[in-house]
């Protein structure tokens, strides 16, 4: 397969899946809940395990999104759509990572699952041929890294609301590379041109 085709079926994801944006908004509005979380003078274990669970409603509300912003999950005609889902699966194996330190220094697990996620959008930059994955996946991971070293454990929650900022900021972003990868599609479905590197 030639690199312009490739590029072809990239864009395609990008523009059938909108880059993902119901994902992102829900994970925007579910990191919001757990700033909620982390500002109450609870133990950070206790929160610890409350953003587990309301993590689990991430992809229920991104279900609930792709109708409203009309994204499809399935992608039947692209060989390369079921890596998306690959690649979402793979964040689980770090997950270990999150229980150690859930059990072993629970002050610091907002800041792992913060890098966790924030890293785990880097491949959707090549995936969706969309560059705002790989700069904030960077601007998320070091900025709650950062952010983890000078809190105090009372003011952790400041670092979930940096990450539902960042989150809606990807949004808007992504949004927009949306739609310069929806133009390119067309000019290469009209006029069978290369794709854009």
């Amino acid at each position: 397969m030639q690199k312009a085709e490739f590029d072809k079926l990239r864009l395609g994801l990008s523009v059938q899946a909108k880059n993902g944006i119901d994902f992102i908004t829900s994970a925007t509005v579910v990191w919001l809940l757990i700033a909620y979380i982390w500002s109450w003078s609870s133990t950070a274990y206790n929160k610890s395990i409350l953003t587990f669970m309301v993590g689990s409603i991430t992809i229920p509300l991104a279900f609930a999104l792709s109708k409203v912003y009309k994204t499809n999950w399935k992608v039947g005609n692209n060989p390369i759509e079921p890596l998306g889902l690959w690649l979402n699966f793979a964040q689980l194996f770090y997950f270990p990572v999150l229980v150690f330190i859930m059990l072993k220094d629970p002050d610091y697990f907002v800041m792992t699952y913060a890098i966790i996620t924030g890293a785990h959008f880097f491949p959707y930059a090549w995936y969706y041929k969309s560059l705002p994955f790989a700069i904030m996946a960077g601007v998320i991971s070091v900025g709650a890294m950062a952010m983890g070293m000078v809190l105090p454990p009372d003011k952790m929650f400041q670092l979930p609301l940096m990450m539902a900022v960042a989150l809606a900021v990807l949004a808007l972003w992504l949004h927009q590379s949306y739609k310069t990868n929806e133009r390119a599609l067309q000019r290469l479905s009209s006029r069978g041109d290369h794709a854009p590197s």
